[in-house]
């Protein structure tokens, strides 16, 4: 079992409230990422989960059972951090197992779960290595059989793929991907990027300064964001916002367009513009067009196929059905 409830849980340092008061529930074997911009609060919310932080107020519950006051070793959880502590001097195995031994094990029982942890990680080949003989994904898969044989509750990962290169992140995120269907274990994923948010979870949580801002499935988020932050925050590239005149003539103070909802021609169109920096992906360009509807650049999402250079006179065309409309205080008008 692994369902995590936190009742009205805060966090303050000093008269610096980082955390105010937030109910959320994880349920059992879900995948729950935490995505948000650089110091909104997702890795400190992570620690008081994880008691490595106390919280300044409200519950921490697993499993039903109250644990805000329970050491971080009794909680039944294991944490993959973003450095990946590893003791040089140690053979993989012996990493591994290094809990187990400090829990008291039998070495049987170590070794059968460290060939376990290796066989479901592909380490196998790798046992008797040390660190250092290692990749960066070698040694984060290490990093996360070390909590896999703690047979945890929760896997709580904090940043785990920052430290690796883009072939590696694209490789290790689809690797822990199929590690939780796996496994069928909870697991709560710390993030600022959002493609890891929309690729990886179950259940998204977008902070920001603290505050949940909405949780839901990624298509969800993605279809329905709750506010203007969500909309321009969920989204590869994001949602283009535009306010004044236009958004006046939808009862709106804010409409949302997403890129791939806007058509583009030479030839006619509701919106004049003028190409500026055309992004080229192979199956997709992403042009940035200077338009009488927004004072900045609108991006659209075409075909890899399309061909318009700098400078040159388009028309955009949202399709309405498409259209996101917000208040005057961001939030989502139906």
């Amino acid at each position: 079992m692994g369902q995590i409830q936190l009742n009205q849980v805060s966090k303050s340092f000093g008269p610096v409230e980082v955390i105010p008061p937030l109910d959320l529930t994880i349920e059992d074997g879900e995948f729950v990422v935490f995505v948000g911009p650089s110091g909104c609060g997702k890795s400190t919310l992570l620690r008081l989960i994880a008691g490595l932080e106390d919280v300044s107020g409200g519950h921490v519950l697993i499993d039903g059972r109250d644990a805000t006051e329970i050491v971080p070793a009794k909680r039944g959880l294991a944490m993959v951090f973003q450095s990946y502590a590893l003791y040089p001097h140690m053979s993989v195995r012996k990493n591994i197992a290094f809990p187990l031994r400090m829990a008291g094990l039998d070495k049987a029982e170590q070794d059968k779960r460290v060939t376990q942890a290796a066989e479901v990680l592909n380490l196998t080949d790798y046992l008797e290595r040390r660190p250092g003989q290692l990749s960066g994904g070698q040694r984060q898969r290490v990093a996360i059989g070390r909590a896999i044989v703690r047979e945890p509750a929760a896997f709580l990962f904090d940043e785990p793929l920052s430290n690796l290169d883009a072939a590696l992140r694209v490789g290790m995120r689809l690797e822990i991907s199929e590690l939780h269907k796996r496994l069928k274990t909870t697991m709560i994923y710390v993030t600022h990027d959002q493609v890891e948010a929309m690729t990886m979870a179950d259940k998204i949580v977008v902070l920001q300064a603290g505050v949940i801002e909405q949780v839901g499935s990624p298509l969800e988020l993605y279809q329905r964001p709750r506010n203007t932050f969500v909309a321009g925050f969920i989204g590869s590239p994001k949602m283009n916002l535009i306010r004044g005149a236009e958004a006046a003539k939808h009862d709106a103070d804010t409409i949302g367009i997403r890129p791939e909802h806007i058509g583009i021609s030479s030839t006619e169109g509701t919106w004049k513009g003028t190409v500026g920096v055309s992004e080229h992906l192979g199956s997709d360009t992403f042009f940035h067009v200077q338009c009488n509807a927004s004072p900045e650049p609108l991006t659209v999402r075409a075909t890899g196929e399309m061909a318009l250079s700098y400078g040159s006179e388009v028309y955009l065309t949202p399709r309405q059905e498409h259209l996101h409309r917000f208040d005057a205080k961001g939030l989502r008008l139906e």
